[in-house]
């Protein structure tokens, strides 16, 4: 290709992105993510869950664990979708949710950001693990699957894991989450992350 045509064909993509309305580039953007990302090491059950509004996160440099706490039940990521979208969310606030047999499903689109601490979602992954950790145990399980998974998400990111970069919900918000039996064993999840990473 010659110059003069590269540089027309330059302009004339400038040209139309410059008319075409916001919201379009917004959905485009929107489906960039909904086509999901691969995290080597790790298998994601695929939810193909259907968002309101989404908007991407320019900047990842750490990742936020939770738990359900409402209760023990191990409920799926569909489940904590419907929840979310009658709170009057885009749905799923969460990017993983990890189900007590270990099984990490998709929740909001990787590269969204989240709606799962406040203040701290436009530069952070929510990481769900399900159960209630006031009360009860995460298995061995999820453990290994945390552990896996922010391994997986700090490769991705390039963030080293560590105290500074993986936290409990609680470290920002005043909140038991993600409850004190887990939060007690977050150091365990940040040493078995940093192994694999």
């Amino acid at each position: 290709m010659k110059r003069r045509d590269f540089l027309r064909n330059v302009f004339s993509l400038g040209a139309g992105l410059a008319v075409m309305p916001e919201f379009a580039l917004q959905r485009m953007a929107e489906a960039s993510w909904n086509t999901g990302q691969e995290l080597p090491g790790v298998a994601v059950r695929q939810t193909n869950l259907d968002f309101r509004s989404l908007t991407n996160r320019s900047r990842t440099d750490a990742v936020i664990i939770h738990h359900i706490g409402n209760t023990d039940a191990d409920v799926s990521a569909e489940t904590v979708h419907q929840w979310h979208l009658a709170n009057g969310w885009s749905g799923i606030g969460y990017h993983f949710l990890i189900r007590k047999d270990g099984t990490i499903e998709q929740g909001r689109p990787m590269g969204t950001i989240g709606a799962h601490c406040y203040g701290q979602n436009n530069h952070t992954i929510g990481i769900n693990i399900v159960g209630n950790f006031e009360i009860a145990e995460p298995t061995d399980a999820q453990m290994d699957s945390a552990q896996r998974l922010v391994a997986a998400v700090c490769r991705y990111y390039g963030i080293l894991p560590g105290p500074r970069t993986i936290f409990g919900h609680r470290d920002y918000n005043a909140t038991a989450c993600p409850g004190a039996n887990l939060y007690a064993r977050l150091t365990e999840i940040i040493a078995g992350a940093r192994g694999m990473y």
